[in-house]
């Protein structure tokens, strides 16, 4: 997905290892499947849930395709963190293989 060139982003490959990975989908999307150490604070919760995202580290932001993401990542920057959106969001993460958890005892697909 192009959002323009003021939305940093990265391919899901490239998402550093132990990195902030905040996950904004909505919880059945997230219980479906998710990365194992992502972050889990919905779009529509993060105006009240920012003071738990750490400002002195970069943020990664994801959700199941990428528009979401690339909407908290710019408003994330604004407020002055940093932040860079997942490219292809959890969809491209399942195709590149990469792990996945389940909330549920189903084997994790992206809802």
């Amino acid at each position: 997905m192009f959002f323009g060139q003021d939305v940093p982003a990265v391919g899901v490959t490239e998402v550093p290892q132990g990195a902030y990975l905040l996950d904004v989908r909505e919880q059945d999307e997230w219980d479906a499947g998710h990365a194992p150490d992502a972050v889990h604070i919905p779009m529509s919760e993060l105006n009240d849930r920012a003071a738990e995202i750490p400002q002195d580290r970069e943020v990664y932001v994801v959700c199941r395709v990428g528009g979401r993401s690339a909407q908290v990542t710019v408003a994330l920057n604004n407020a002055g963190w940093t932040a860079r959106n997942v490219d292809g969001g959890m969809q491209q993460w399942a195709a590149a293989g990469l792990p996945m958890v389940s909330e549920t005892s189903d084997e994790p697909y992206v809802a």
